[in-house]
């Protein structure tokens, strides 16, 4: 069997895959037990998908009683530089590197399959191949396999590739040889709690989706709690922090897929072009690219977040034209970066236009409510 581990090892290179090990998926252990206590203290936000599938993720045999032997594969997507740094320029956007290229979906779950198919006609056994969309916990799985482990952050890091790893599985009814598991090797590091810029850990291996960039810019559909706004400064989707200052990165290297390339619009993009985006020219500009999954709405409303927070008064235009958007969170993310931008008085005149003819709530609510709105009247009562 080890044979066909190498034999697996190198298919997988061939296809593209950085990193391939295995692990049993019939053993039991208390991953699934973490993700219910993270759901039933509702640090899952709105991810109700998290509650309804909670019994099938709890362990891979939840989900398919056959399986035996989990082939976790990793592949590197590592930038070529740290990204961290574009974030000085507030007039431009931060998107996270995992969604620069092309959509890891699409690129992984193809040579998922392939390698998957070649398991399956060489033992003649069952397989099932996953990407995260699937009711699946791959990083407890990548753990085991010695693939890498869960720091601090939760996320997967590894020795050799840093954070910089997309993660896919090949379940299979087939028993072979498991890879020993990887140890924990954060030590008394804290760099990544200490650099979450909303404190989105409790505690070191545990995470408060509801505090975390990457669930609000990503799968928060709403207007965000304002406490929120400022501390994204120019992140528009996704947030790198907590991956980007991992020590071991030192040891990570530039992704070697093409397809995984940052492409030039998802690099340091200026916000006064996002904001301008309709819906045919967000679908053109994100073709092929994760970040087209969230639609226009939401992706403009973190755009005009981060316009809010860039103290570049050329962007003043660019939030007042999206005051008269089709989008209610636009139009309410609209208001909340023009009261960033201008005087509180500029700002009180704008909004006594606009409020008696605002019929949705939500937006309602961002014009009357607002800190500077109070300011203003009661500068007035004082006056």
């Amino acid at each position: 069997m080890s044979d066909l581990r190498d034999i697996l090892r190198q298919k997988a290179a061939e296809l593209g895959f950085d990193a391939c090990r295995f692990a049993s998926a019939a053993e039991p252990w208390t991953a699934g037990e973490r993700l219910a206590h993270f759901v039933e203290a509702g640090r899952h936000g709105e991810m109700g998908w998290m509650e309804t599938t909670l019994e099938r993720r709890s362990h891979p045999t939840a989900m398919w009683d056959g399986a035996k032997t989990a082939i976790v594969l990793g592949m590197n997507y590592g930038p070529e530089a740290d990204p961290l740094p574009e974030m000085a320029d507030r007039s431009a956007g931060y998107i996270s590197v995992y969604a620069r290229g092309d959509d890891y979906h699409e690129v992984i779950k193809g040579r998922l399959k392939t390698l998957a198919g070649q398991l399956a006609s060489r033992l003649n056994a069952e397989v099932k191949v996953f990407v995260d969309t699937a009711p699946l916990m791959e990083k407890p799985l990548a753990q085991r396999a010695g693939l890498g482990w869960q720091g601090k952050h939760t996320n997967v890091l590894s020795r050799d590739h840093g954070n910089w790893l997309f993660l896919g599985v090949i379940l299979t009814a087939a028993e072979i040889e498991p890879d020993p598991a990887e140890k924990e090797h954060c030590g008394s590091c804290t760099a990544c709690l200490d650099a979450c810029p909303t404190n989105a850990f409790p505690a070191p291996f545990q995470l408060d989706a509801r505090r975390c960039l990457s669930y609000l810019t990503i799968e928060y559909a709403g207007p965000w709690p304002v406490e929120f706004r400022p501390l994204t400064g120019s992140r528009i989707y996704g947030c790198d922090d907590c991956l980007g200052v991992c020590p071991w990165n030192k040891f990570a290297a530039a992704s070697r897929e093409s397809r995984l390339t940052a492409r030039a619009a998802s690099v340091s993009p200026r916000l006064a072009d996002l904001a301008a985006l309709d819906d045919p020219s967000f679908r053109a500009l994100f073709s092929k690219s994760p970040i087209k999954r969230i639609g226009r709405d939401r992706f403009v409303r973190n755009v005009l977040y981060a316009v809010g927070n860039s103290g570049d008064l050329a962007l003043v235009e660019s939030a007042e034209r999206r005051l008269d958007d089709a989008s209610p969170v636009v139009r309410g993310a609209a208001v909340w970066a023009l009261s960033r931008l201008v005087s509180a008085e500029a700002f009180a005149e704008k909004c006594d236009a606009r409020l008696s003819g605002e019929e949705d709530e939500s937006v309602r609510a961002e014009w009357s409510l607002l800190p500077l709105r109070e300011k203003v009247a009661e500068r007035s009562e004082v006056g």
